[in-house]
């Protein structure tokens, strides 16, 4: 494992010849000799003998077979800092019991018995098995040493450095994750953060889709990766067929999955296996933060840990799928659902709010014809046709200035018109240019006493590029702006979560509303969900035309002056990076927990819209680090607003920070790294 916390497991199924420990044992040797990056690597459920032997179990020459064959394994993973579970039957004293062998580079480890024996159908184990109910010896005497023997182990890593603490491996073996409260629940409320499952389970129609659901949401519920291994379509075919599947879950995702029997695709005859990274760091800090999983109902069995060796490496590649946009719908059958279901969440909490005003009042909208005011009106909109009001009833208000051009005026208009809401225009630029006539303020060095606003707009073109920062010139028309709207009634918010991790608002400005919808919604679903409604919710016509143009916009606050020939000359991006790794920053740092370091090592394998120079992303990084840290007393006091994804910087909900915090730890990370 790395010093990220990222751990390599491996879920394997073998050629099992049945009934002949020793190839069984040298296919696993095979694999294990081309797994060799792993630190866990997990096989079926006796697999050294094969799961179908019945009542060959019985014959003792099987029985030491298997105990050759398992010493065998043991040789081959011999020196190796890494941990392999294989299943094998074992005599203990009269019983006979269904065990995972757990084996490090040192030797065997552990053995761990199957508690719940399916007994019904198809399954016939406690004709041979004896299942372990917790009262089996402490001990058992396997290849001339005394080896742990129980339910109660676990297995905790060591020599991996500060990370492996983390690692702790619970095993439970096919039945037992079938039960309403399975034994890796029990195992990872002691801290198993790995739950491994060798496992043989037969192929019926439909039961692979309920095994990995099962998989799934077991690894949700325990905040876990779950690795499951199943005997594959070599077993014994009398009278049933083995399917092979292996699955590697973490926290209620799927990271991988095999191939397996009725896949579609041809049978697959040899030993095969799946590989991932599973980000023990990510559970621990998911477990620190969701205070339920500290305090379980009930009692926790109380676990012996027994020390297993793991190698700890430099990070240098990864085996995990890193989205480069973590906020945005993959594409794929349930992209329509998942937009439709931010839509609706949105629609649902301003629709509340807005039914508890007097009847028939207005609610009032800034429209740039940006991305974000054009989403908050899509959803305003949307609102009032589900409440049966009349959209006139919003009002759309924009106001161009010195910064405003003629594309995003002219789209802010359109689209007003398309969607059948009031319309109005205020030209802001009078009542800025006496607001700082009044301030006593120059805009950028110029004297503006005197000047009407035709020569004033003359005097901005005038201005040579290295001049163009008054902070104060941005302020008061953003602070305008909000006057204007707020002094007509209700104002529905634009601003987004992006916006709000960076602090890219004007105090009390476009800051401020009376609801906002987009609250939790960050920049690139935004541009997404605006492209979504353009594709899905309008026929060919001016309505998509018009959200393809702003969705195609420069992002901007068109607070500084445009170019003579009208253009955006304020690039958002351009100041503070490209949003695309703002987004992605947010997502890993704040939902996740991880230190810059890990960030700048996972956006290496992220594929974003376009390649990054390593040195932009670094510097964008710190920008976001030193604003987020900076910009915290705006987020301190927010209008309310929906909670949409599973990151929110609302002050009321998600996230409480103190506004003087110091950035300077994880700058010095990213420096450093």
């Amino acid at each position: 494992m790395n010093a990220f916390g990222l751990v390599r497991v491996a879920s394997a199924t073998i050629r099992t010849s049945v009934g002949d420990p020793a190839a069984n044992a040298r296919e696993i040797a095979g694999v294990l000799g081309r797994t060799t990056a792993c630190d866990v690597v997990l096989f079926p459920e006796l697999c050294l003998t094969g799961y179908t032997c019945a009542d060959l179990f019985y014959q003792p020459t099987l029985l030491r077979a298997a105990l050759d064959a398992l010493a065998a394994v043991v040789e081959a993973n011999a020196r190796k800092p890494r941990v392999v579970v294989i299943g094998l039957p074992l005599g203990v004293g009269p019983h006979l019991y269904n065990c995972a062998a757990v084996i490090d580079g040192s030797g065997l480890r552990g053995l761990v018995p199957k508690q719940h024996l399916p007994n019904y159908k198809e399954f016939y184990e406690r004709r041979w098995f004896r299942p372990a109910r917790g009262e089996e010896p402490a001990e058992v005497e396997v290849l001339g040493r005394a080896v742990p023997f129980g339910v109660d182990l676990l297995f905790q890593a060591e020599g991996a450095g500060q990370a492996g603490r983390d690692v702790t491996i619970g095993v439970e073996i096919c039945e037992d994750l079938w039960l309403p409260i399975p034994p890796s629940a029990s195992q990872a409320l002691a801290g198993a953060t790995i739950l491994l499952n060798p496992s043989a389970s037969n192929e019926t129609i439909g039961k692979s889709g309920y095994r990995t659901d099962l998989v799934t949401g077991q690894s949700a519920r325990c905040i876990a990766a779950y690795a499951y291994s199943g005997a594959g379509a070599t077993e014994s075919t009398t009278d049933l067929v083995f399917g092979g599947h292996c699955l590697i879950a973490e926290n209620g995702r799927l990271l991988a999955e095999s191939r397996r029997v009725g896949d579609g695709k041809p049978v697959e005859r040899g030993s095969y296996w799946i590989e991932q990274d599973v980000d023990v760091a990510r559970l621990t800090f998911l477990r620190r933060s969701e205070a339920t999983f500290e305090h379980p109902v009930g009692p926790v069995r109380p676990y012996r840990r027994i020390p297993v060796v793991l190698a700890s490496t430099e990070p240098t590649d990864l085996k995990r799928f890193v989205p480069a946009t973590p906020f945005v719908p993959v594409d794929g059958p349930e992209l329509n659902r998942r937009c439709a279901e931010i839509f609706e969440i949105q629609v649902a909490g301003l629709a509340k709010r807005v039914e508890r005003l007097p009847a028939g009042t207005t609610l009032h909208l800034g429209v740039s014809g940006g991305l974000d005011s054009t989403l908050a009106l899509l959803v305003a909109v949307k609102t009032l046709d589900l409440l049966g009001l009349d959209r006139k009833l919003l009002r759309g208000l924009t106001m161009p200035g010195f910064g405003t051009t003629g594309r995003t005026r002219a789209n802010a208009i359109a689209l007003m018109e398309h969607l059948g809401v009031s319309s109005e225009t205020i030209d802001i630029s009078e009542l800025a240019l006496q607001t700082f006539r009044e301030l006593g303020h120059a805009p950028f060095g110029i004297d503006a006493r005197g000047m009407d606003v035709a020569a004033f707009r003359e005097a901005l073109h005038e201005l040579p590029e290295e001049n163009r920062k008054d902070l104060t010139f941005e302020n008061v028309q953003a602070r305008l702006r909000t006057f204007l709207l707020m002094s007509r009634g209700f104002v529905v918010g634009t601003g987004d979560l992006s916006e709000m991790a960076l602090g890219w608002s004007t105090y009390n400005a476009d800051h401020m509303s009376m609801y906002n919808p987009n609250c939790s919604i960050p920049k690139t679903l935004v541009r997404f969900l605006v492209m979504y409604a353009a594709q899905h919710e309008f026929p060919a016509g001016p309505t998509r035309d018009t959200l393809t143009s702003i969705a195609e916009t420069t992002i901007s606050p068109e607070l500084l002056p445009a170019s003579r020939r009208g253009e955006i000359l304020q690039a958002t991006e351009d100041v503070l990076g490209p949003y695309e790794l703002h987004d992605f920053f947010l997502y890993h740092a704040i939902r996740l927990g991880c230190p810059p370091e890990k960030i700048l090592f996972l956006a290496r394998f992220a594929e974003f819209s376009k390649p990054y120079p390593p040195e932009l992303v670094r510097k964008t990084l710190r920008t976001f680090l030193s604003r987020f840290f900076a910009q915290q007393y705006k987020r301190s006091c927010v209008p309310d607003g929906p909670k949409v994804g599973t990151v929110s910087l609302s002050p009321r909900g998600d996230w409480r920070m103190p506004s003087d915090a110091e950035a300077a730890a994880w700058l010095r990370a990213v420096d450093e790294e």
